[in-house]
This record gives structure tokens, sequence and C-alpha cells, in this order.
């Protein structure tokens, strides 16, 4: 189940982690201190990239009747919109840029390249999402409402198609988010379903008709006769920056190490706990400068969500930082190539599809769902009892702090051991009952054979009385059959 208990679950003392809390504050108030001239001028470099990647691709495209140009045009575009969506529009609405006071460059006059407003995915995703980070019942993006991602939610027959409805998720990604953040919206400005001319929906029918028309009518009339292939390229645009968007999202929130949390944990939640939420609930990917811009940084979303309003070319010495303290109060830093982490919440989506009785692991030790409860009858060294729980204490030999990375190794130590134990148990146990039966069939065979002898023996005594009887009636008549 989810973590309810995040200072059990991290091994950490009150102390620790509002320690580790001051730290990180002071990770942010240096680089709010040193943003500068160095971080305006990247932000626009990759705004001029940006439209020179568009220009240039919207520009091959009215010859896209040849394939060549097709593919040229297609590719510049997907780049473009790629980067307007991960570096620039949702950095952007995250405030990351306010700090410049440009009008331009600022999260309340940003509109991206997407579907659904910027507005109302701000409101949705700044406060849902990164105030209750993967905590159940609160943060709406976690399995977005038609997938379930965590054991926590009860299963139900719809989740059979899930591996179905996560494929039509990642191709049609930027209507799923417009789709969700709307609905948020509804919800937090209160306004009722059967109000359609309100002000939510005008504003969703507004960008809607905005995008399909520049897209899908105005770009490809412009291109005259080359009308059909500019709409094909448009929409193949849109639908790799869709399936690059919904990869990097995926890889940040769901593999294995992105904790759950249930919504007693906000209970007197201090900050230093909410950064600890953070860390513990979000996930990293591996890549190049070139990799990481493309993700708009979001493969730091360890960093991003411990700071998701600092600039995110500055997120690589950030993770530096981050690192360092994770090290420092031995906490996982949960981190992996693209492809294993994508895999890892592919696995995720389709596992839960099924019910519970067909999974192996218990709910309080899934791999993708863990919680304090999973420490519970399992002995680490050098612990202490703290509450229901144990807690490490400072390792004896080196005097290094032993959290939560140390709990998780000597737990897995010590369940692979008892894994051990119960399978040797299995076999001794498997071995007796092979003796047993072993035993049982030769007991079976002496039985049978003596049953088997002693029938020969009534046999063959039942065979000699005839036969003596016989011998007597014939010696009681002479030659002619009379009696002697």
């Amino acid at each position: 189940m989810a973590i309810t208990d995040i200072q059990a679950f991290s091994h950490l003392t009150d102390a620790d982690i509002e320690a580790l809390g001051h730290e990180l504050d002071s990770v942010r108030r240096s680089i709010e201190l040193s943003r500068g001239e160095r971080d305006a001028k990247y932000i626009r470099r990759t705004i001029a990239a940006q439209r020179g990647l568009e220009v240039a691709g919207r520009a091959v495209l009215f010859g896209s009747r040849n394939r060549w140009a097709w593919l040229t045009g297609t590719a510049l575009l997907s780049v473009a919109k790629i980067i307007e969506n991960m570096e620039l529009g949702h950095n952007v609405s995250h405030g990351q840029w306010d700090w410049m006071n440009d009008p331009e460059i600022h999260s309340t006059t940003w509109e991206w390249d997407m579907t659904g407003p910027s507005a109302q995915w701000r409101r949705a995703h700044n406060y849902s999402h990164h105030t209750y980070t993967n905590v159940l019942g609160k943060d709406e993006d976690l399995g977005f409402g038609i997938l379930r991602m965590t054991r926590d939610e009860p299963w139900r027959p719809i989740h059979l198609v899930q591996p179905l409805a996560n494929l039509v998720l990642a191709a049609t990604f930027e209507w799923g988010i417009a789709l969700h953040d709307w609905s948020i919206e509804k919800v937090l400005t209160g306004t009722p379903p059967w109000e359609l001319r309100s002000k939510p929906n005008r504003d969703f029918a507004r960008k809607i008709g905005r995008q399909v028309a520049k897209d899908f009518v105005i770009y490809p009339a412009l291109t005259g006769p080359a009308w059909k292939s500019t709409l094909k390229a448009n929409a193949t645009a849109n639908l790799i920056r869709n399936l690059w968007a919904y990869a990097v999202i995926f890889c940040g929130h769901f593999p294995d190490g992105a904790e759950k949390f249930t919504i007693e944990q906000l209970e007197d939640e201090t900050p230093a706990e909410w950064y600890l939420r953070q860390m513990l609930g979000s996930a990293n990917f591996k890549a190049g400068p070139a990799m990481a811009f493309m993700s708009g940084n979001l493969c730091y979303q360890i960093e991003h969500h411990l700071f998701p309003d600092l600039p995110s070319n500055r997120y690589p010495e950030i993770a530096e930082r981050v690192r360092e303290l994770c090290d420092k109060y031995d906490l996982p830093y949960t981190t992996g190539s693209l492809g294993k982490q994508y895999l890892l919440a592919f696995r995720t989506i389709h596992k839960l599809a099924l019910p519970d009785r067909f999974l192996k692991r218990t709910a309080d030790d899934a791999p993708e769902t863990s919680s304090e409860r999973k420490f519970i009858g399992i002995t680490l060294p050098h612990t202490e009892r703290w509450g229901e729980h144990n807690r490490l204490i400072t390792d004896p030999v080196t005097g290094k702090r032993r959290g939560l990375r140390s709990a998780l190794h000597e737990a897995k130590i010590a369940l692979e051991e008892k894994a051990r134990h119960e399978k040797e148990v299995l076999r001794e146990a498997k071995r007796a009952l092979k003796d047993k039966a072993a035993h049982e069939r030769a007991a079976l065979r002496e039985a049978g054979t003596a049953l088997r002898d002693k029938a020969r023996e009534e046999q063959a005594t039942r065979r000699a009385n005839r036969r003596g009887r016989g011998r007597i009636r014939l010696g009681g008549f002479g030659m002619r059959g009379r009696p002697a």
C-alpha cells in the first residue's frame, strides 16, 4: 500500500528531515541569487531556435508532395513542436522565467502549442499535481483518471482494457491532457456540468478551434496543391510530439521507485517533508545534453519536482547537489535509462490491469508501490525500535548515517534470504514427502507381495486338499467301480 508515514519509510529522524529541508532551501537560494543574463540568453536563444525550426519546417512543406521534402519538413516541425511543448510551454508556464519580468516569457501570458489552454493546465498541473505529488485522492495526474498505477486503487473490470487505453493516451496525449485539465478546471471553479456556456467550456472550445484551424486548415491551405501532404505532415508532427511528451512524463512518474502516498501523509506535513515526498515520488532518466534539452530537462524530474519554478537549464547543476544530499542522508536517487524507466512503467500498466489475486507480490512490497509496512517483520542490522517500526541508526563502523537506501538494500537481502530459506524448507518438505511416498509404496509392495504369497499358499493348500480328497474317493472302489 502507499506510504502513510514518510518518516518511518525514509528511516530518518525529525532532525534529519528538517536538516535535509534546510539544505534544499539553501540550494534554492543559491540558484535564485545566481540567475542572470546567462539564463536569459538561454531562454531567448531557445525561443529563437524553436521558431526558426518551425518556420523552416513549414516552408519546406510547401514542396511536401516530394517525399524528401515531406520527410524533412515533418522532422523539422516535429522537433519544433517538441521544443515548444517541453522546454518552452511546460517550463514557462511553471513560472521558471517570471523573474525576468518579460511579458512575452511569462507564465501568465504564454500560450503553448497544445490543444488545452495554458491557463487551465497551470491551475490543474501546478496546483493539483505539484502540491500533492502522488498523493492518492489528491493528485489527479496519478494515472490521469484512466490508468490504475497502484494497488491502492481497487481493481475494476474496466482496468482490463488499460493496456489499450495506454496506447490511445500515448497517441493522443495532448487531447488527453487537455480533457484532463478541463475537467479539473471545472471542479476548481465549481462549474456545474450543465452550464455549457461557462468560462472553462468557452476557453476550452476556443483553444481547440484555434489549434484545429491552425494545423489542419490554415497551414495546409497556404501550401496550395500540397495541402493534403501538409495536413498529413502536421498530423504526423503532432503524433511524434505526443508520443515523446507521453514517454518523458511516464518515465518521470511511474517507474519503480516513484512512490505513492496516502492522504494521511499530508496531515501536519512540514516543508521539509514536502521536499522529501517530492524526492521519493519522482524519478529521473539518464540523458545527454541533446536528449535533456528535448525533454525540457524533465529527465531531471526529481529536481523539477523539488524546484518547479527554477530555470530548467540549471537542473543539471542542481542534480549534482541533490545527488550529494541523497548520499549524505542515505536516500535513493531513482534513475535509469529512458528505455528501462519506460519499460518499468509499461510493466506496471499491464500488470495492474489484472485483479490482485493474479499478482505475486504483496501490496506492501510491490515494486511499483512500497510503504513503511514492507519493513515490518524483517530484522535489519543496526536498528532501533521506533513506534511500530524499526529505524536504522548510524553505522557503528563507518559512522555514516543510515537511511532508506540502506534499509531497502538490507530488506532486499533479508527477503532474498527469507525466500531462500522458504525454498529450502519447501525442498525439505518435498523430499520428506517423496521419502514418505517411497516408504508407503515399498510398504504397499511388501503388503501386496505378502498378500499374493498368502493367496498362493492358500490356493496351493486348496489344491492339495482337493487332490487328497480325490485319492481317498478313488481308494474306496475296486477295479470295476465296486466297493472293495
